[in-house]
């Protein structure tokens, strides 16, 4: 699926620059731009941050400079878990929210959380989010939150578990540890499935949070946990099992996206499908360097072994089509997304 995303960013590359050379002509007779406010609540050397700016620097200078954006970074604006309530009344334009923080408008936005997911790799990740399952998920979006998805997601990358209290070396270990999550009742189901406690916290508001000992271990990235510099808050060990691909969402509000001419739209679409290959290259080298800079701080790693992952999903399957009711995950959308998994095998 890698293959066929690279070749059609190709494609669409080679059509994106014939319509930036029209952009750049009529500037000259452009009116004010249009604004293009985007809320992230990770810092502004987070990859997610790097990438969005990067691809708005882009659209300023393709447009002509008829949209102009701008970043505001760690939570000025919004925290994640809100920014789907401010797309819809109009208090932004853009959005990248991680699919597990808008799963209680999108529900169907929380099947990544589903067992047969558990510790694949991020090929047949790809294969799932940039086909049938992934244009379900777009649609919801439209309709429930008002808004356009803009492109392919962009990868944040896999999750894991953290500790600040005891070493990880199974999900044995994690037993009756006050856990933290990043949102969605499927995170909250896993961190019960293993005997833990979930707890959501906005990501701002983690690092006091962990120091001063509200919940034991946390699911997040390494990336993110070294961009934000958690070992300064109690970090100390790290469980790698890959539990699941944590996935930002491009999405701009329907009310921005129709002030948009149609050419102004391909161009933000091209634009995004043309780079989001470099953003997911840079995106998964970013973990790699950050867990080495976690270990380098002191972070104790332990990585389970394949056959151990696939004993632990075949533990979770069971509960699967009891899991999918409770966290409103459409039955098509499961066999969509097993169908996929199956090919991919």
């Amino acid at each position: 699926m890698t293959d066929k995303l690279s070749r059609r960013s190709l494609v669409a590359g080679a059509a994106a620059t014939s319509v930036f050379a029209v952009f750049r002509r009529a500037a000259r007779a452009a009116g004010e731009p249009l604004r293009l406010r985007c809320s992230l609540d990770t810092a502004p050397s987070h990859g997610r941050n790097v990438s969005i700016t990067d691809y708005l620097q882009k659209l300023e200078e393709a447009s002509g400079g008829q949209i102009k954006g701008e970043v505001f970074p760690s939570g000025q604006l919004f925290p994640d878990l809100d920014v789907g309530k401010a797309l819809i009344q109009g208090q932004i334009e853009m959005a990248a929210p991680g699919s597990f923080t808008i799963t209680g408008i999108v529900p169907n936005a929380d099947f990544l959380q589903l067992p047969i997911l558990y510790g694949q790799p991020i090929e047949t990740v790809h294969k799932i989010i940039d086909g049938k399952p992934g244009a379900v998920v777009n649609g919801d979006i439209a309709q429930k939150l008002r808004s356009r998805v803009i492109g392919p997601w962009l990868d944040l990358g896999f999750q894991n578990w953290y500790s600040a209290t005891k070493p990880i070396t199974s999900l044995a270990d994690l037993k009756g540890l006050k856990i933290r999550n990043s949102g969605g009742a499927g995170q909250a189901w896993r961190a019960r499935f293993v005997g833990a406690v979930p707890n959501t916290t906005a990501w701002p508001n983690v690092p006091l949070a962990l120091s001063q000992g509200t919940f034991d271990a946390l699911v997040s990235t390494n990336e993110s946990l070294a961009s934000a510099k958690l070992w300064d808050a109690g970090v100390k060990y790290g469980f790698e099992d890959h539990q699941f691909v944590a996935e930002y969402i491009p999405m701009v509000s329907l009310a921005f996206w129709e002030k948009l001419s149609p050419e102004q739209q391909k161009l933000m679409t091209d634009l995004w499908a043309q780079n989001v290959p470099t953003y997911r290259a840079k995106m998964a080298a970013a973990q790699a360097k950050a867990r080495q800079t976690l270990e380098e701080h002191g972070v104790k790693f332990v990585d389970p072994t394949p056959q151990q992952t696939a004993a632990e999903r075949q533990k979770m399957l069971v509960e699967q089509d009891e899991l999918a009711k409770e966290i409103k995950v459409s039955p098509d959308l499961v066999k969509l997304v097993a169908d996929d998994v199956g090919n991919a095998s």
